[in-house]
């Protein structure tokens, strides 16, 4: 057994307390690390916030992320029911369940916001979704995580080619996928659109997934609630036409428009502390010599 599954006999508030503490002490890094890189990305996405406003998001913004990592840990030690009884209201259920019901299938658009694998068992209660999975280079972390998604009523299919085909047949046969659309993806599979503004290196496979399949389009979304007792999902239905435009630079900036739209409901809920913009031709490299 993973040390990690450990965090099983924790209390999550006692986990949160923890990923505060560490929190804290990475806002004293100014100059590298999840704070720098928040920051910035920060600073480029809300131009209009002055130097005060965008330091004192982004230290805001860390705490949220590292309470998020910090749960979605206690999510994978947990067993599914126990992610299931945290979520205490869903907004807009019947958008989901009716993309669900379409035949020609569903595919969840699932940002880097809040804490998304809380809702992973929650939705699992709707179907079986294909799911990509790409393993992570420590080999502990990846077998807990990996032992985690099996005890949930989905398929697991690899971040390549063959997992690409299996999303296809999902979809095609009136199922459901997962993806989290907003990594920064290998140039081959991405075009330059612009981000909060921002022209960078936008992933197509969900783009090219809903041109080829006609597929319903639903944004899923989870955060903490306001009084830290348990979670909330959004259903968001993604429903602009550009998202289907054949011209894939109009549907991709499509997408990232709508996963704006999502963000902007609590932004600093977003995992800021990544380097998004970065890989974009012609620009500057924003985290230059760090």
């Amino acid at each position: 057994m993973s040390s990690l599954s450990l965090l099983r006999f924790l209390p999550l508030a006692l986990i949160r307390s923890l990923a505060n503490v560490v929190a804290w002490f990475i806002c004293l890094n100014k100059d590298q690390g999840m704070y720098w890189k928040t920051k910035i990305n920060l600073g480029l996405a809300y131009p209009e916030l002055d130097e005060q406003q965008v330091e004192a998001m982004s230290k805001r913004s860390v705490h949220k992320q590292c309470l998020s990592y910090a749960e979605s840990a206690k999510c994978w030690a947990m067993p599914p029911e126990w992610s299931v009884a945290q979520i205490k209201k869903v907004h807009d259920l019947d958008v989901l369940t009716s993309a669900l019901a379409d035949p020609k299938g569903a595919l969840i658009i699932t940002p880097h916001l809040g804490t998304w694998e809380m809702m992973n068992a929650w939705v699992n209660q709707y179907g079986t979704p294909t799911i990509m999975y790409k393993p992570s280079n420590n080999p502990a972390l990846d077998q807990f995580v990996l032992d985690s998604r099996k005890s949930l009523n989905a398929q697991l299919v690899p971040t390549d080619a063959t997992g690409v085909k299996a999303l296809f047949k999902t979809l095609k046969q009136g199922g459901f996928s997962v993806i989290l659309p907003d990594h920064v993806p290998d140039r081959s599979g991405g075009v330059v659109v612009p981000f909060f503004g921002v022209d960078c290196l936008t992933s197509t496979l969900a783009s090219k997934m809903a041109q080829k399949t006609g597929c319903k389009l639903v944004g899923l979304s989870c955060f903490r609630q306001a009084n830290g007792e348990g979670f909330e999902v959004y259903c968001d239905a993604l429903d602009d036409p550009a998202l289907y435009d054949q011209d894939i630079h109009i549907s991709t900036t499509a997408l990232n428009q709508a996963i704006e739209t999502m963000i902007n409901r609590f932004p600093e809920e977003y995992m800021w502390g990544y380097k998004r913009f970065r890989k974009a031709p012609h620009l500057p490299n924003f985290y230059k010599n760090k």
